[in-house]
């Protein structure tokens, strides 16, 4: 089964979802969207040139984020709507993500298809902690379209990582590493694999005196599938 791979992994979502909930007082509402060269997501390739829109709202620390791609280059490439309901207090922050993709169980590719065997939704919990100076995230696989063990049955698949974040020159950089713990055919893993070494850099590039576009670069490397990438993107918003 070919996984999603998201250049923002969910950890970006939630974080996305994290700088707006901080226990504020109103409704706070998120419009934005990236367009990237390639779509990486956990080290994973997920296709060429995308279109990644966001829409989320948060209060005091509870978000709901729709996130999608679309291919601009390549028909054959993912299309992938995710939901994710995430809560952040302090650095905790716990997290649900409902994936569908245009590939999976359900050749037909409905949307509304839940049933088991038969559904192209992945569900996926979170939970992590952000102690400023690095972040720590663990995902796992609970139903849906998930992957499989070596005796064919589901995997809960899970990753793992770590980021820090840290300015040089006039950039924000995030370096990660992440890592599948265990066999399942949802990330190609025959046991504990890394699978996802970046290094990011952004900037806001001024336009005019109230108009900015946030670009962003990022190298990444997966030592279990031997390939590497580099990615360029950047994000508009109002």
């Amino acid at each position: 089964m070919k996984k999603v791979i998201r250049l923002f992994s969910l950890t970006a979502l939630l974080l996305l979802g994290a700088t707006s909930v901080e226990a504020q007082d109103e409704v706070e509402a998120t419009i934005a969207a990236d367009v990237v060269n390639h779509y990486i997501w956990r080290g994973q390739d997920l296709g060429h040139t995308a279109f990644q829109p966001t829409l989320g709202v948060a209060y005091k620390g509870l978000s709901l984020t729709a996130w999608g791609s679309t291919g601009l280059t390549e028909s054959a490439d993912t299309r992938e709507l995710d939901l994710t309901l995430a809560y952040t207090i302090g650095g905790f922050n716990i997290g649900v993500c409902d994936y569908w993709f245009n590939e999976g169980q359900d050749p037909e590719n409905r949307y509304f298809k839940y049933e088991a065997h038969e559904t192209n939704h992945v569900f996926e919990a979170n939970i992590g902690y952000d102690f400023g100076f690095a972040s720590l995230q663990w995902y796992t696989n609970f139903a849906g379209n998930d992957g499989v063990k070596k005796n064919g049955k589901r995997a809960y698949s899970s990753y793992f990582e770590i980021s820090a974040p840290f300015k040089l020159a006039t950039c924000d950089w995030t370096a990660t590493a992440g890592a599948v713990p265990h066999y399942t055919t949802s990330y190609g893993t025959t046991g504990f694999a890394v699978t996802n070494l970046s290094l990011k850099a952004s900037k806001d590039i001024k336009i005019t005196d109230s108009f900015s576009v946030p670009i962003f670069g990022q190298v990444v490397g997966n030592p279990c599938s031997q390939h590497a990438y580099l990615v360029f993107g950047f994000t508009l918003q109002p």
